[in-house]
């Protein structure tokens, strides 16, 4: 995989963002995919996952309700749509790729960042208040 995130920028608390991963390689249809963010002096924190069929997904407790995660196979891009942003929501957000297994192996492994092998550059989402 390799990874392209995108979409990132400043905004006011309340506002939303959508950030995009495109995969130019050839491997997007047979990965498991997943968001994570690092804010400063923070460690990798998990954000949200989808499984490679589109239909397994699973957020960080912190999200609420405010961003859902989707993949488009046509274009081989990862998404993540984040609604009604707080300045804690600040940070580089990267999109990793790998195949992380059947189903049990999914719902274990998805939300640990040491599962994926392939990362993007990242995109920093900056909230104002």
């Amino acid at each position: 995989a390799q990874l392209a995130e995108s979409g990132g920028g400043s905004v006011q608390a309340g506002g939303s963002l959508r950030l995009s991963c495109a995969d130019s390689g050839p491997t997007f249809n047979r990965n498991d995919m997943a968001w994570f963010r690092e804010g400063l002096g923070k460690a990798r924190e998990f954000v949200a996952a989808i499984d490679r069929a589109g239909t397994g997904t699973k957020y960080g407790d912190f999200v609420k309700g405010r961003f859902t995660i989707s993949r488009d196979t046509v274009k081989s891009t990862l998404y993540l749509q984040m609604n009604s942003l707080n300045p804690e929501d600040t940070a580089v957000y990267y999109c990793g790729a790998d195949r992380l297994g059947n189903s049990g192996r999914w719902n274990q492994y998805a939300s640990n960042p040491l599962s994926y092998e392939y990362w993007g550059q990242g995109t920093q989402v900056t909230v104002s208040s």
